[in-house]
């Protein structure tokens, strides 16, 4: 039979085609469906809670109940009712998780008093560029289906044992063989315009070749002065039902970022007596001419076969490549609180790249032993990084290290420090590799009916070469083991009691006072908890406790001064420790009315007693809730909700900077013009709520503010 292709088709096809044009211009799940069957099926139960298959923790692709430690899913539902739009917003939302912003690019992620450094796309493990500045960690959702956080360490599938969470990231998948789609026209505050639009259909008569097209448009200023940022966005993927079992999978995306006025660092925290400033939540150390430009791409092929015998092959390749260009200025001395005087501003130009090839083979099934079925799962990994950045410096000072200051004059007074004229050539600071190579292992026994183990294993290898300012470096580890073991057994049909255990170990490329690296960071991750299910299953429930263990994690050196080689320096800290309770409840109490409810708290310190990581909330408690008057009004659905966080702190050289808890508002209003119309009015801090985002102490004291209060109307159209 010939095929016949829809004009979607061809509109896919020249998407994915033209994504490196794109590129171009701009510069100047782990699910399968195909025609005949659904290999792995979703369950919503309400419009925030799922029965969902996932490969985040084990590989076994097994629901949240059935995975031994604590799970949180934002579904696409979620996503949309929250106007959540990038990374950091699904992980402000996300019980037991939490968000440092350093300034318009780079963020810090957070979880049970540890840094985040591992993520997923798909279930296939990736990394942040080396120095975090590519913005990923700003990546826009609108092209993922659902976001999955999996808290305590994912050694197994990572390949590193961070005892803090992974994040997956879940594609939207090529599913439907109708036209289906919408499209999102958003304006909200300080000028912001955004046009989401998302199409899928058929691409033939039979349906066994389908796409998906996704883009969208950014446009805004804000509430800090002279910044503004455009973004681009577009994504694309083509699904092949090459048999009735094998499924072909190709796709990409382009992702442009382009703040203006960009600041990098913060604002001073405290005057050149000691005392605290106070700004107005606008001000900025950005000027009209910075600039912090960062481009992604991301090109994936994956083959699913499934066997006669049920067995699941997946074979995945990823390449992912980020740049960034950038025109910033940094402030940093100390400041006359009368003249406003006694700053100094360095001026730094740079653009760097980062590329990576990764490799990923899966097999997975079950099979029969002493009269009871069995899973397991079979992996490798294998993933090459690069990347470099490269400096120009100010004329004509020649021959520097970008490090040299000028002075600011009058900080009150700011925005007339004019961008300097720059050196022709640009000079490398640094190059680097890393390369990392994994072999795992896992299976889940059943015992009974009701008790059942998990046991599995990493073989990891990992090495990294580097150049970081003339200074040479290569370090890594070979062949470390990481083991994994989880039980869960069924009180009854709705309670099921779990517990885990896996041991961390990561490398470090952080640096002590005298430029040597850390030793690796080592420990145990151990986590008992109940899952549970009520009103037939449409209410789930978690409760988890659990304990850490760590040595050589790596700490911020609050007495270290920065020299053009070595920005900061760290302390290996001893004996640290970490115990954590965590709560959530999630799903639909009654009809139309669905809630995410959570609570999190954990006590993280060394050997001594010292707390670690201060700038990480101690305790939070996230909400929110949608209720639709299905009855009297089914057109209307409100909701709303409250992020509350305790106290944190940053200390350093004496100083000590300080936020006291506080509670950030929102609320949303949506309304069903028609069957496939709706208006949703979402506003965010609704009670203007002035706090701290980030904090540090030391060489540099300084904070800067969360978003104020905004608002956004979406009028969006269904098809």
């Amino acid at each position: 039979m010939r095929t016949r292709l829809s004009p979607l088709a061809t509109a896919i096809a020249l998407a994915l085609g033209s994504l490196p044009a794109l590129a171009a211009d701009e510069k100047t799940g782990n699910e399968q469906e195909s025609s005949g069957q659904a290999i792995e099926t979703v369950t919503v139960t309400g419009k925030y809670a799922v029965d969902e298959s996932i490969d985040t923790a084990t590989g076994l692709g097994l629901t949240l109940r059935e995975t031994p430690q604590s799970v949180t899913v934002l579904t696409a539902e979620r996503i949309k009712d929250q106007n959540l739009n990038n990374l950091v917003d699904t992980v402000n939302n996300a019980v037991g998780i939490s968000s440092s912003q350093l300034d318009n690019v780079r963020n810090s992620l957070q979880s049970r008093g540890f840094d985040i450094n591992n993520y997923q796309i798909d279930g296939v493990p990736l990394s942040w560029s080396l120095s975090g500045d590519s913005g990923e960690t700003s990546a826009d959702v609108s092209i993922y289906e659902r976001v999955e956080f999996v808290r305590g360490a994912t050694g197994l599938l990572t390949g590193v044992g961070d005892p803090s969470a992974s994040i997956n990231l879940v594609r939207k998948k090529a599913s439907h063989t109708d036209l289906t789609g919408y499209v999102d026209v958003d304006a909200g505050s300080w000028g912001k315009t955004q046009t989401t639009a998302d199409i899928a259909s058929g691409l033939n008569e039979s349906g066994s070749l389908r796409g998906r097209l996704v883009a969208r448009y950014l446009d805004s200023e804000s509430h800090k002065d002279d910044f503004s940022e455009q973004q681009n966005v577009v994504y694309g993927v083509i699904e092949g039902d090459l048999t009735e079992n094998t499924l072909l999978r190709i796709g990409g995306h382009y992702q442009n970022r382009n703040p203006r006025g960009a600041a990098w660092g913060a604002l001073p925290a405290l005057y050149s007596d000691g005392t605290a400033t106070d700004w107005d939540v606008s001000k900025t150390t950005g000027l009209d001419w910075t600039r912090w430009e960062t481009t992604s791409e991301n090109y994936f092929a994956t083959v699913n076969h499934v066997f006669a015998n049920g067995w699941d092959l997946k074979i995945n390749y990823n390449h992912l490549a980020y740049e960034k260009e950038s025109r910033l200025v940094l402030l940093s001395g100390a400041l006359d609180r009368e003249t406003g005087e006694g700053l100094y501003a360095q001026r730094y130009r740079a653009f760097g790249d980062t590329e990576q090839d990764s490799y990923d083979l899966q097999l997975k099934g079950d099979y029969q032993l002493f009269g009871r079925q069995h899973e397991f799962v079979l992996g490798a990994l294998h993933s090459e990084q690069e990347g470099g950045t490269s400096t120009y410096d100010p004329d004509p000072l020649g021959g520097n290290t970008g490090w040299d200051s000028v002075p600011v004059g009058n900080y009150y007074e700011w925005g007339d420090l004019p961008e300097p004229d720059w050196t022709e050539n640009a000079t490398v600071r640094d190059d680097n590799e890393t390369s990392q190579t994994g072999y795992y292992a896992s299976t889940r026994l059943s015992f009974s009916d009701r008790f059942k183990v998990i046991a599995g294993g990493r073989l990891a290898s990992w090495d990294r070469q580097r150049t970081y300012y003339g200074a040479v470096s290569d370090y890594g580890d070979d062949d470390v083991f990481v083991p994994y073991f989880g039980a869960l057994y069924d009180l009854t049909e709705q309670h099921r009691l779990y517990a885990s255990y896996t041991e961390i170990f990561t490398p470090q490329n952080n640096k002590d006072a005298s430029g040597d690296y850390l030793d690796p960071l080592t420990g145990t991750n151990t986590e008992v908890g109940l899952k549970s299910t009520f009103l037939d299953d449409r209410l789930q429930t978690s409760v988890a406790l659990f304990h850490i263990e760590q040595d050589n994690l790596a700490v911020v050196d609050p007495d270290y001064i920065p020299t053009p080689e070595q920005a900061s320096a760290y302390n290996a800290a001893q004996g640290t420790e970490s115990d954590g309770f965590e709560a959530e409840v999630i799903g639909r109490i009654a009809d139309g009315w669905d809630i995410s409810a959570g609570y999190s708290r954990f006590e993280a310190e060394d050997a001594d007693g010292l707390e670690v990581n201060t700038t990480y909330p101690r305790k939070q408690f996230k909400l929110f809730t949608t209720y639709q008057f299905v009855d009297s009004l089914p057109a209307l659905t409100i909701g709303g909700g409250v992020n509350w966080q305790s106290d944190i702190y940053a200390e350093g050289s004496g100083n000590r900077l300080e936020q006291d808890a506080y509670s950030l508002v929102n609320l949303m209003a949506r309304y069903d013009i028609r069957d496939n119309m709706y208006l949703q009015m979402n506003v965010e801090n609704a009670l203007d709520e002035k706090y701290y985002n980030y904090l540090t102490a030391g060489y540099y004291n300084q904070y800067s503010y969360g978003t104020p209060r905004n608002a956004t109307l979406r009028f969006s159209y269904n098809f």
